[in-house]
């Protein structure tokens, strides 16, 4: 279970496309959450893969030493 706060003209919004459907407001929430959450995984991955190399906690190889 997951409560979530939404700005007011978010939630007017979300309540105004649920009763023109017919479809529940958690419908559309769930359709946002799945439509964004592989992008959010991408980016957020990688940017901590960067900060470790940055950091030097990763260490990387050269594409050279990889194809071999």
């Amino acid at each position: 279970m997951l409560a979530i706060r939404l700005p007011e003209d978010i939630e007017l919004r979300l309540r105004a496309l649920a009763n023109k459907t017919g479809l529940t407001k958690t419908f559309y929430i769930r359709e946002a959450i799945l439509e964004c959450l592989d992008d959010l995984e991408d980016f957020y991955l990688a940017e901590k893969r960067l900060n470790n190399i940055t950091d030097g906690k990763t260490k990387t190889i050269k594409l050279n030493q990889l194809e071999r």
